[in-house]
């Protein structure tokens, strides 16, 4: 596994309720799995070794010595993994609701609850005090073990701090204060009972939770054996990180379910160090438990990879693609109403990135009540343009009834070949660039003439290969596509598409399956002969490495083995080193491109634009990623 990954575990436990010795050997056998699993860290559920619902039986003393004595074992048994185990502690009279830690053959800490339920169903405050009631340290066969809602765990790879239950529910949960002193995973041993309609909440809240920490958290609840008097306890247990759940397990066994993950540490320190406001919260101070360095667990991760992480997918994927184009769509609307504009000027080629452009101009002056002859349309077929894309620039402009124009090229492309001494016969840079910026001459001449501005079509995937000409393609007033990937392109028009009835869809689905090509290099009986994928490699595994560069700031070696997993079976090893070099050295070295990209809306979490997301010199030398 490549460093910045911890293995985090929770589980749910077969409750004997107040026999501990049974408990004990469930606590065993969970944590013999879990070590079996590589696991680093493991939350076990609230007072899973009495039992939460034992009631007045707490204060017996008789359960309170077994429960300690049977944690003593088991801390005996713990080894690189680190442990988490609930517990009566009796501290001076005083009863404290704890979760002890446990790792290297002792107890490495012990953190009470620090806010007691005592309403409805709960009446903790009748057995225990809370956290700030607890002295610094307890006595522990001569051992002086912290003790203390202000403790911190580091292994060195990862921190993580604990609370228990109820502490998420409130105002103010301790694992706000946590995560800003440094702990990176939150674990959370629970007893929340099952009522119809809970659970969704708190998978909300655990979500919301990890994501507004940009940390890890891990939930186990009580389950099957507790008290059934007036409660049932579904043993829910999983592991979210960022918002976001990782893994889950099944409610309601009779046998406890589990829930593993491989937390990206890294990713979420690289989003703390780059959220402006978290580290804004004044610091109070924590206590640092040192801990052993945690086992390395072995690959294949255990953690969703999508291979297409820029696509919506699941059942909201539709919504959320409306929502891209709605904001593409907006942001055009507020240009043009910013500027008094009623025209535009845009080159629609065939492919798809003009086409999506083009569909999101024409929602545009359909809300603002202007002409669809307002759009100006041009197609300006060249040296390499095939007969199929200029057949669909030509059907799809008529069909969207936008005013059209086709313009050909050649000749006053050949006229400059002629001035500069090109040879027409060579078919270099030059020859292709040349083309591209005869197109983007005429369109921004064609805007002054019609008194509109130049809507630009180019995606972010290009941008961050620095595949568009410079003054060419890559030049417009306002481009609704510079922050939209190549892969999410294609689900965008098949989507806005479906709004314009079956002749523009069936157009753009003929579109969609033409191959990418920036045709510019000379056709062959009307076929084009240029494939950018055979250029640049796959889109899917540039953005792909364009989306984990960025969110998580991830190294070569990281991206190699993400996407290694995400396209098993897809692609083979030593195609994906290729092509990851060949996107290292094409990223590092066109910055001077995407540090005068035009303006555009930004509709994801991951963005391109100088003024904003990414800014680095445009001299960068990136020998150390590519190393």
């Amino acid at each position: 596994m490549p460093s910045g990954f911890a293995r985090v575990a929770a589980a749910s436990l077969r409750v004997h309720l107040g026999d501990v010795e049974a408990n004990e050997r469930e606590i065993l056998a969970a944590m013999e799995r879990m070590q079996a699993r590589g696991a680093a860290l493991l939350v076990l559920p609230e007072m899973c070794l009495t039992g939460y619902t034992l009631g007045d039986l707490f204060s017996q003393e008789l359960v309170q010595r077994r429960a300690l004595d049977a944690l003593g074992r088991l801390a005996a048994r713990s080894g690189a993994m680190a442990v988490v185990v609930g517990l009566p502690v009796n501290q001076r009279g005083r009863l404290f609701n704890c979760a002890a830690i446990l790792q290297g053959g002792r107890v490495r800490g012990l953190v009470p609850k620090t806010y007691l339920p005592n309403g409805n169903e709960f009446y903790e405050t009748r057995w225990f005090v809370p956290s700030s009631q607890a002295e610094p340290f307890w006595e522990l066969n001569g051992e002086r073990v912290p003790m203390g809602a202000n403790l911190l765990f580091d292994t060195g790879d990862f921190a993580f701090a604990v609370e228990i239950c109820e502490d998420l529910w409130t105002p103010t949960p301790p694992s706000s204060r946590y995560a800003v002193e440094g702990a990176e995973i939150i674990v959370n041993p629970s007893a929340s009972n099952a009522l119809a309609g809970k659970h969704a909440y708190r998978r909300s809240l655990l979500a919301q939770q990890s994501g507004r920490l940009l940390a890890a958290y891990a939930y186990a609840c009580a389950g099957f054996g507790e008290s059934t008097s007036d409660l049932v306890f579904c043993g829910y247990t999983g592991v979210f990180e960022n918002g976001r759940a990782l893994s889950e397990g099944e409610r309601f066994l009779l046998e406890g379910g589990e829930a593993v993950a491989d937390v990206d540490v890294g990713r979420l320190r690289y989003h703390r160090q780059r959220n402006g406001s978290f580290h804004q919260m004044p610091r109070e101070g924590m206590r640092t438990v040192a801990l052993d360095a945690p086992p390395q667990a072995a690959l294949p991760l255990l953690r969703p990879l999508d291979p297409l992480p820029f696509v919506p997918s699941g059942p909201d994927a539709g919504e959320r693609l409306d929502e891209v184009w709605r904001i593409q769509d907006t942001g055009l609307v507020s240009r043009l109403s910013a500027i008094g504009c009623r025209s535009l000027v845009v080159g629609v080629s065939g492919g798809l990135d003009s086409t999506l452009s083009l569909l999101v101009a024409v929602r545009a002056f359909d809300r603002l009540g202007l002409a669809r002859s307002g759009i100006h349309a041009l197609t300006m077929p060249g040296l390499g343009t095939g007969a199929r894309t200029h057949r669909n620039a030509a059907r799809l402009m008529e069909a969207l009834g936008v005013s059209a124009r086709e313009v050909p090229i050649g000749p006053a492309v050949r006229q400059h070949f002629e001035d500069i001494g090109q040879d027409e016969n060579v078919h270099d840079v030059t020859y292709e660039n040349a083309q591209a910026r005869e197109r983007t001459q005429i369109l921004m001449d064609y805007a002054n003439k019609v008194g509109g501005i130049v809507l630009g079509t180019g995606d972010m995937s290009e941008l961050a290969l620095g595949f568009c000409t410079y003054n060419g393609d890559h030049m417009s007033m306002y481009n609704p596509n510079g922050s939209v990937p190549k892969t999410l392109v294609k689900r965008l028009v098949a989507r806005l598409s479906e709004a314009f009835g079956p002749e523009v869809e069936a157009i753009c689905r003929d579109i969609i399956d033409t191959p990418i090509s920036p045709e510019l290099l000379p056709a062959d009986k009307g076929e084009m002969t240029q494939r950018t994928e055979d250029i640049l490699g796959d889109y899917a595994l540039n953005d792909f490495f364009l989306y984990h560069l960025l969110d998580s700031g991830a190294s070569a070696q990281k991206l190699e083995t993400l996407a290694g997993q995400a396209f098993e079976g897809m692609y083979e090893p030593a195609l994906i080193a290729r092509q990851l070099r060949r996107f290292l050295k094409r990223f590092f070295t066109q910055q001077f491109k995407r540090n005068c990209a035009p303006d555009g809306p930004k509709v994801g979490s991951i963005s391109l634009s100088p003024r904003g997301d990414l800014r680095m010199p445009s001299d960068m030398d990136g020998r150390m990623w590519l190393d």
